[in-house]
């Protein structure tokens, strides 16, 4: 298995907790990294951020078209339908991100997953099957694509997820993060779904709350 490439960024003293942030379709490790001055984290806490590129696939959906994918999406119809193997196959190599940050000298809950539509799918799948429990999962735009075949771990029965998602969507439709909501109650974790006046994007309400949870579940 392939290592992913990644950029990192660290921001505070000390640092004693990561936060492993996946793009989305199309997109590379680079999408998210200016987001980390607008949250403006207080200097207490020290986050090593870690931004993985997906690597370059055909992906159907887009005439087959090569780029930046953690799986390949080949039909839209009846939701969404994609190729599991991959999508494993990626949430094992960030799994393998997270035990990496483990060996650097981070506590397991003190790790969190984030993801941004494709990127969340990965992230479901991950967190949810890591075999050590993990300080949260954030949710952003996307949808539970493994919720049928998923083998959750018990490691992970009471992690804390937060489900984002922008009201007027016309990439992944609001409903797939109802849905995933829904699914995850039913499974019995302590999930938490916010909805947003916006796009299939991340807006400056939604930030704010992002920083919040973060500071919540790392102090």
């Amino acid at each position: 298995m392939d290592s992913l490439q990644y950029v990192e960024v660290e921001t505070g003293n000390n640092i004693d907790a990561t936060v492993i942030w996946l793009h989305g379709l199309g997109a590379n490790g680079h999408d998210f990294e200016p987001i980390v001055p607008v949250l403006r984290l207080p200097d207490t806490l020290g986050i090593r951020f870690i931004f993985p590129h997906a690597p370059a696939i055909p992906v159907t959906i887009n005439q087959g078209m090569v780029m930046p994918a953690w799986y390949d999406i080949s039909s839209l119809e009846l939701g969404r339908q994609v190729d599991e193997t991959q999508l494993r196959a990626s949430a094992a190599q960030v799994a393998a991100l997270a035990d990496q940050e483990i060996t650097r000298g981070i506590a397991a809950e003190r790790i969190i997953i984030a993801g941004f539509s494709q990127g969340g799918a990965v992230g479901f799948e991950m967190a949810l099957s890591f075999s050590k429990p993990l300080a949260g999962l954030l949710a952003m735009s996307t949808y539970f694509a493994t919720a049928s075949t998923i083998e959750p771990n018990p490691a992970n029965r009471e992690l804390p997820i937060l489900i984002q998602h922008g009201t007027m969507d016309p990439m992944v439709s609001i409903e797939f993060g109802q849905d995933s909501y829904r699914l995850l109650t039913e499974m019995g974790y302590p999930a938490e779904f916010v909805s947003y006046k916006g796009q299939h994007e991340v807006v400056a309400p939604q930030i704010k709350d992002v920083r919040d949870w973060f500071v919540e579940r790392l102090t």
